[in-house]
């Protein structure tokens, strides 16, 4: 069930992203001005780059600012998460 779980952490918002880009190109193009950013972003931070892309329609000002950072802090959770529990599982 671990790894289940695990999985879908790690890949779930990269298929969903790539899947919201097929759905809704027009959103993603807004959002940024190449295709090399929301690769990038969907490879090392999806969730920051998801909460983004959903925040940028008009700009990203004030509390949605606060989304962006919610989706930073998940991404950083999800990949130092792994290594303390690793950590712990071993002792």
């Amino acid at each position: 069930m671990c790894c289940i779980l695990s999985l879908l952490i790690f890949i779930g918002p990269r298929i969903a992203g790539i899947g919201w880009y097929f759905l809704d190109t027009a959103r993603w193009n807004a959002a940024f001005s190449n295709i090399l950013w929301p690769i990038a972003g969907l490879l090392f931070l999806p969730w920051t780059t998801l909460t983004y892309v959903l925040m940028s329609p008009g700009g990203v000002s004030g509390l949605q600012w606060a989304v962006v950072a919610f989706g930073f802090l998940i991404d950083i959770g999800s990949i130092g998460g792994g290594g303390y529990s690793n950590r712990q599982r071993n002792h």
